[in-house]
């Protein structure tokens, strides 16, 4: 008898406030430095980013913060509750992202993930993404390195780079975080 695996039921749905306690306790399990509570308000009040969670079982088994860009998506925040890794919850989140985009607008995903954070590097690596640039010094809490990853719809077309925040916690040259 050969096992047959069963498809996990999964709801993403936009982050609303209710969301905030279990979207904080996944944070504070997943990261060495974690956001808290003010940095998600700061940077979800912002209208060109979009928070989303990923529910299971009725129970919010991860979240994505990205920011809307001219021609791309930038992913600020991504976890998933350590109880539903390796189940699809992160598979079905970057899906999600994935499937906004389109050949006439966004046709990128961009994000840094830490020196140190292999997981996260070879979890995205086999969702399509590539590292594409180091960011020396990247982080304010720490003098480690970002690593830039990348998933392109076409990886041969020209990439019209837009002027990119260096940090996106600042808006205007005021910080918000």
């Amino acid at each position: 008898m050969q096992a047959t695996k069963t498809k996990l039921n999964t709801h993403i749905r936009w982050m609303i406030r209710r969301d905030m306690p279990e979207v904080l306790a996944i944070e504070q399990q997943s990261f060495e430095f974690p956001w808290q509570e003010d940095d998600f308000i700061r940077c979800l009040r912002n209208r060109n980013v979009i928070g989303m969670v990923c529910e299971a079982a009725d129970r919010t088994a991860g979240f994505v913060v990205y920011e809307i860009l001219k021609n791309k998506l930038r992913v600020l925040n991504f976890a998933v509750h350590e109880d539903w890794r390796y189940k699809g919850i992160g598979s079905a989140m970057v899906n999600k992202l994935t499937s906004k985009l389109s050949y006439e607008r966004r046709t990128q995903i961009v994000l840094e993930i830490r020196e140190s954070n292999l997981d996260a590097q070879l979890f995205f690596k086999r969702m399509g993404f590539r590292a594409v640039g180091v960011l020396h010094d990247f982080y304010e809490d720490t003098a480690e390195d970002a690593y830039r990853f990348a998933y392109r719809l076409d990886w041969n077309a020209p990439v019209e780079d837009e002027p990119e925040k260096e940090n996106p916690w600042q808006d205007d040259g005021e910080p918000i975080a």
